[in-house]
């Protein structure tokens, strides 16, 4: 490829700025914001275009996750060191999970976004949220765990269910690395087959912007902006809330390890940009693979670490739970004890598992959170009073949780010994123009 002349190039790319998949995007989505709120009716028609680029993503995710969990267990070819590295991995996001927790707890206290709202209870709509409701019933512990596990083996790629690919792909590392010489055949095949999907994302990413401007102008259109207004003071906390945890507390995990949380997010730009026009945070995720080996962590690390993180790992979720949480109590007048604080975070950090970004998932673990608290001082029913403008926060819960899996990978890796300092080095000095040039590359195939 030929270089273009400075002027008709985007900053630190060598192709026309128009064929820059994160400017397409960006284009993209002000074309869809702009559609949502001249013409809302021609808007809301649009939703299909969002919606099928996120089916064809999510088309890929259960083979992709499965191929790159077992190559990864097989590769390394000591369980001992698998179990290490899936110990730390859940420690780090445990820890890093609570503090999300416990933060959106803390901004809530201090801003007290719902006060003074004088909700009466009792003429809340519970017909408005009775479906998220009905959910979260059904989602106890137990329910929890047996939902783990899939009718069959093959089932878990029909559900693209990411706990149920997590739980199969380990028994299948396991087992092949268990086999030896025996199972080599085997991981060749994976790694052919990782290679094929592989490939066949870099070809649907590439439909990118037409999603993302197909599910932002949908949202413009159906929720409009205007459903801002009233309750822009939860939705300005939230962003802020998440801004701040992203730049102070993953910020400076970034330092401690080694690189700039700034220069990661230029890294991360396409996909950011992706997932804040999709709402989805698994539209990114083989991509998000892709970079996190090229920025110099292990291959075993990532194929174990990112997925994992998808349904472990969700700080901008957390966040979420506690801060909306404190939100309708503040609204409807409820005076929570330090007990039933200390339930909202213990029952958020169980019920926030496996709600791995898409579209309203959040929204249902909000509500088995609401319906867990002792003496239910919030009704689930209240949850009607930010239905209209969840959607607008289910963006900024995917882009929180995209970098916070993203810090997670590279911080593991280095507490691993497996994180290569000359690619870290290279990619930190240069971020805009690697994080683009990767976007357009191909897979390149792991070697055993």
């Amino acid at each position: 490829m030929q270089h273009a002349t400075p002027s008709a190039t985007a900053p630190g790319s060598s192709q026309p700025w128009y064929r820059v998949l994160y400017i397409q995007v960006l284009i993209a989505i002000a074309l869809g914001v702009l559609l949502g709120y001249v013409l809302p009716d021609t808007a809301k028609s649009m939703k299909w275009l969002g919606d099928a680029f996120i089916a064809l993503i999510k088309m890929m995710i259960a083979p992709i996750i499965f191929c790159t969990i077992v190559h990864g267990i097989a590769s390394i070819g000591d369980l001992k060191k698998v179990g290490r590295v899936g110990l730390k991995a859940l420690i780090y996001f445990e820890v890093v999970s609570s503090l999300a927790l416990v933060i959106g707890v803390v901004v809530g206290e201090i801003v007290q976004p719902g006060a003074g709202f004088g909700v009466d209870p009792s003429k809340l709509d519970a017909k408005a949220v009775a479906g998220y409701a009905s959910k979260a019933q059904a989602d106890s512990t137990i329910a929890h765990i047996m939902a783990i596990i899939p009718k069959s083996y093959f089932d878990a790629f029909a559900g693209g269910d990411l706990l149920q690919i997590l739980l199969v792909a380990v028994l299948t590392g396991v087992v092949i690395t268990g086999l030896g010489e025996r199972g080599k055949p085997a991981i060749h095949a994976i790694e052919a087959a990782g290679e094929i999907f592989f490939r066949i994302i870099g070809m649907i990413v590439k439909l990118a912007p037409i999603g993302a401007f197909g599910a932002m102008a949908y949202t413009i259109g159906e929720y409009g902006i205007g459903k801002l207004g009233n309750l822009a003071g939860l939705v300005a906390t939230f962003y802020l809330t998440s801004l701040l945890f992203v730049l102070v507390v993953l910020g400076l995990i970034a330092r401690f390890s080694g690189f700039s949380i700034i220069k990661f997010l230029a890294y991360i730009k396409d996909e950011l940009l992706i997932v804040l026009g999709t709402s989805s945070s698994e539209t990114v995720l083989p991509h998000m693979m892709q970079k996190m080996k090229r920025l110099g962590a292990s291959d075993s690390v990532v194929g174990l670490v990112i997925p994992t993180g998808y349904s472990f790992n969700l700080d901008g979720t957390n966040i979420y739970m506690t801060l909306a949480t404190l939100f309708l109590a503040q609204a409807v007048g409820a005076d929570l004890s330090f007990g039933q604080y200390a339930t909202i975070i213990a029952v958020a950090m169980l019920t926030s598992k496996g709600a791995s970004g898409v579209t309203g998932a959040g929204f249902v673990t909000l509500a088995a959170t609401l319906g867990a608290i002792p003496g239910n001082p919030v009704p689930v029913a209240a949850m009607a009073l930010i239905l209209g403008i969840d959607k607008f926060m289910s963006e900024c819960r995917a882009l929180t949780n995209l970098v916070g899996n993203g810090v997670a990978c590279v911080v593991v890796s280095r507490w691993e010994g497996e994180l290569d300092p000359v690619k870290l080095r290279e990619v930190m000095a240069n971020p805009l123009a690697i994080g683009t040039e990767i976007a357009d590359e191909k897979p390149v195939p792991v070697a055993p």
